[in-house]
C-alpha cells in the first residue's frame, strides 16, 4: 500500500520488508553523490556505472561464478514480499508474559521475510541443520513455486490437490538444482538478521558441501569465510558397501569476519589438557610444556639458517629441510629468560616453553571436533530418548554440547541464538544449558516446519503428529538440571505461520474486469478478515511495524477505549471500531514514535481522520520528535 495524499495517515504496509526495495534505496544513496552521472530517472543505470570505472562487459560473456537452472527465480523469490503473519499460540507457550524465547511453527522461507523487520541485524549466532540431500528427505514444494499457499497446502490449512511438498531423489534431474534453490533463498535472508560480529554455522555432509561452500561466498562474501569444522559424529561403524563415513561437516561463515574475530571466544582448558602442563625444571613461573623450535624451510630466511651450541657442548644444524623458527639473537633472548629447554641433561634439540598460566585464557579452537568432546548423533538421540521416558521421537538430533560449542565459540553471551531448521529444537535445551553454565541470558528463536509424522511411526503412536509438535514438547520437557540456576528463562512463545488478519489486495488489476473490480473495493470495505482475534491482529502489526516479538506491551484504557503501548510507549496500537478525537488527542500527549489504528475505526469519517492526523503532527512540531500515524 502508498501512502495517502495531504494530511491523511500513513497506510502500514502489511508485507514483510521489500528487501530489493531497501537494497536499491541503500545503492542510490551511496552512489548519487559521487557519480551523479549514473542516475537515470531516479534509478541506477548499471551499464553508464561500468563505463565510470572503466569496465565493460560484453552481454553473455563467460563470468566466473555458480549458476544451476533456477537461480534467477531464486531472487524474484527473495523480493517477494511475505504477506502472511505468525498468530500466537499462548496454550501452547511456556510462561508467555515474561520469556524472550520464540518457537515458530511453519516454513522458514516465510517465517525468515516476516522476521526481517524486527530482528534485522540482530541476531548473534545462527546455526541450522538443513537437509542434506542424500535423497530422502523433504526438499521443495514439486512445482517450484514455494510461498504461503504452498505451505498451506502442505499443512492441510487450505483444501488443495496442488503443490505438496516431496523428497528429492537423484533420479530427478534437478537434483542439485532443487537443493540450490531451496537453500539459496533462505541463506540470503538469514544474513540480514545477523549482527555485524555475528555467524552462521551450518551443518552438512558431502554430497553438498561443495555447493554449500559456493554460495555462501557468494552470499556472505569470500572474505568472510572462516572454516570448515569437521564432526566425529559416530564411533562405530556404518554398515556401508564402500566406506563407513564417521563425520559431518560444519561451515561457517561470519557477518564481518574482523569484527567476528574480535570477539570469539577461545576454548576452556580441559582437565586432560591441564595434565599436559609440567614444571621439570621448577620454573618458578609454574608449569609448562613445550614445542619444537624447527619448521619446514621453505619459508625460512638466511637468519634462520645456523649452529646452535647446546648446554652439553654439543653443536647442532636444523634437521634436513628444516630451519629455526627464530633468528640467533632471538633465540639467545629465549635462553637469557629460561623458555627454552634443551632437556634434563641439557643435551636435547631446544623447545620452546609455554607456561600453563600465559594459556589460561583458553585453547585456539581446532577445526576437528571430536565425539568425546561434543557428542555423537548416538547420543543425541539417547538424550531425546531419556527426554521423552524412553519413546525414540526423532531419528537424527544434534548433539546439546555441540550447538554449546559453536554458542560459546560465537561468544552469544546474552544475544539471540537462530535455527530455522529446528528438526527437534536442540538449539532451546543448549541455549538453557549455555545460559546455566556461563551465567549469561542468551535467547533464542527457532523455526520448524509441521513435517508430518506417519501415524504408526514410535512417534506417531505416542500421539505426534508432525515435527513441530515434537519440538515443543521437547522445549518443555527440557528443564533446568539439579544445580542450575532456576532463574533462568526456561519458557517460549509459540507462534504458527497463516494467512494475513486483514485482507490484502494482491490481484493484478490488469487481469480483472470492471464489475470483478468493483466486487474486490466492496470485500475491502472492512480489512479484517472474519475470525480474527484481536491478539493475532496485535501481533503480525508489532512484527511488520519492526517490534520483536517478545516486545513488552501493556494494556491501557485511554478516553474509554483499549490502548496497547509497546515498548514502553514508543508504540501505541488502537484496534477499536470506534474512534474519537478524544482518544487521538490523549495519544499524541503520550508523545510515541508511532500510532496505528483501524482504518474501519474512523466509520467513514474523513474528517476525523484528517483531524487525527494533524493532531499528531502538531503535536510532533511542538515537542521536535516525530509521530508517524499509520491506518490499516
Amino acid at each position: 500500500m502508498t501512502d495517502t495524499p495531504g494530511d491523511a495517515p500513513k497506510k502500514l504496509p502489511l508485507t514483510s520488508m521489500d528487501i530489493a526495495g531497501e537494497k536499491r534505496e541503500q545503492l542510490k544513496k551511496c552512489l548519487a553523490e559521487t557519480f551523479p552521472e549514473i542516475m537515470a530517472e531516479d534509478a541506477v543505470d548499471f551499464d553508464q556505472l561500468k563505463r565510470v570505472l572503466g569496465e565493460w562487459v560484453e552481454p553473455g560473456r563467460e563470468r566466473f561464478g555458480l549458476d544451476w537452472p533456477g537461480k534467477a527465480a531464486c531472487m524474484k523469490t527473495i523480493q517477494a514480499p511475505s504477506i502472511a503473519t505468525l498468530k500466537p499460540c499462548r496454550e501452547e507457550s511456556v510462561d508467555w508474559e515474561t520469556t524472550q524465547n520464540v518457537f515458530i511453527e511453519g516454513d522458514n522461507l516465510e517465517a525468515l521475510k516476516l522476521l526481517q523487520k524486527a530482528y534485522f541485524g540482530k541476531v548473534k549466532m545462527i546455526y541450522i541443520d538443513p537437509p542434506y540431500n542424500t535423497g530422502n528427505e523433504f526438499i521443495y514444494p514439486d512445482k517450484f513455486s514455494e510461498n504461503l499457499d504452498t505451505y498451506l497446502l502442505y499443512s492441510g490449512q487450505k483444501d488443495d490437490a496442488g503443490n505438496l511438498f516431496t523428497t528429492n531423489t537423484d533420479r530427478n534431474g534437478r537434483f542439485h538444482s532443487r537443493w540450490l534453490n531451496m537453500m539459496y533463498p533462505r541463506l540470503y535472508l538469514a544474513k540480514n538478521l545477523l549482527r555485524e560480529d555475528g555467524s552462521i554455522w551450518i551443518s552438512i555432509d558431502d554430497n553438498e558441501l561443495q555447493n554449500l561452500l559456493s554460495i555462501c561466498d557468494n552470499i556472505f562474501g569470500q572474505e568472510n569465510f572462516i572454516s570448515v569444522f569437521v564432526w566425529q559424529k559416530r564411533k562405530t561403524r556404518e554398515n556401508r558397501k564402500v566406506f563407513s563415513t564417521n563425520h559431518d561437516y560444519i561451515v561457517c561463515f561470519s557477518k564481518e569476519k574482523n569484527k567476528f574475530e574480535s570477539v570469539r571466544n577461545s576454548l576452556p582448558l580441559t582437565d586432560e589438557v591441564r595434565a599436559r602442563y609440567k614444571n621439570p625444571d621448577d620454573d618458578p613461573r609454574g608449569a609448562w610444556q613445550s614445542v619444537s623450535l624447527n619448521a619446514q624451510s621453505g619459508h625460512g630466511t638466511k637468519a634462520q639458517f645456523y649452529t646452535i651450541e647446546l648446554p652439553s657442548g654439543r653443536r647442532v644444524d636444523p634437521p634436513a629441510g628444516r630451519c629455526w623458527t627464530v633468528t640467533k639473537n632471538r633465540l639467545g633472548a629465549l635462553v637469557a629468560d629460561n623458555r627454552v629447554w634443551f632437556g634434563s641433561n641439557g643435551d636435547n634439540s631446544p623447545r620452546l616453553k609455554y607456561f600453563l598460566k600465559e594459556e589460561e585464557k583458553g585453547l585456539t579452537p581446532h577445526t576437528l571436533w571430536l565425539s568425546d568432546e561434543v557428542g555423537t548423533t548416538d547420543s543425541a538421540k539417547k538424550n531425546l530418548i531419556n527426554l521423552f521416558d524412553g519413546v525414540s521421537v526423532y531419528d537424527t538430533p544434534k548433539p546439546v554440547d555441540l550447538i554449546k560449542r559453536i554458542m560459546h565459540i560465537s561468544a552469544v553471551g546474552d544475544g539471540i541464538a537462530l535455527d530455522f531448521f529446528a528438526g527437534s529444537a536442540p538449539i532451546a535445551e543448549a541455549t538453557y544449558q549455555y545460559n546455566a553454565e556461563n551465567g549469561t541470558h542468551a535467547r533464542y528463536v527457532a523455526v520448524q516446519l509441521p513435517e508430518k509424522i506417519d501415524i504408526q511411526s514410535e512417534p506417531g503412536q505416542a500421539g505426534f503428529s508432525n515435527i513441530s509438535e515434537v519440538a515443543k514438547e521437547r522445549i518443555r520437557r527440557a528443564k533446568p538440571v539439579q544445580g542450575e540456576c532456576l532463574a533462568n528463562d526456561y519458557g517460549f512463545r509459540a507462534f504458527r505461520l497463516d494467512r494475513s488478519n486483514f485482507k490484502v489486495w494482491d490481484d493484478d488489476p490488469r487481469n480483472l474486469d470492471d464489475d470483478l473490480i468493483l466486487r474486490r473495493m466492496e470485500q475491502h470495505t472492512d480489512p479484517i478478515l472474519p475470525g480474527a482475534t484481536a491478539e493475532s491482529m496485535l501481533f503480525e502489526l508489532l512484527l511488520k511495524a519492526g517490534y520483536p516479538l517478545t516486545e513488552p506491551m501493556e494494556r491501557l484504557e485511554i478516553a474509554g477505549k483499549e490502548v496497547f503501548s509497546v515498548g514502553k510507549g514508543t508504540l501505541l496500537i488502537c484496534l477499536e471500531r470506534e474512534l474519537t478525537q478524544d482518544l487521538m488527542t490523549a495519544l499524541a500527549e503520550m508523545e510515541p514514535s508511532r500510532v496505528i489504528c483501524l482504518d474501519a475505526g474512523f466509520q467513514g469519517n474523513d474528517q476525523l481522520k484528517t483531524n487525527a492526523a494533524q493532531t499528531f503532527k502538531t503535536r510532533a512540531r511542538n515537542t521536535e520528535s516525530a509521530i508517524e500515524f499509520h491506518t490499516v
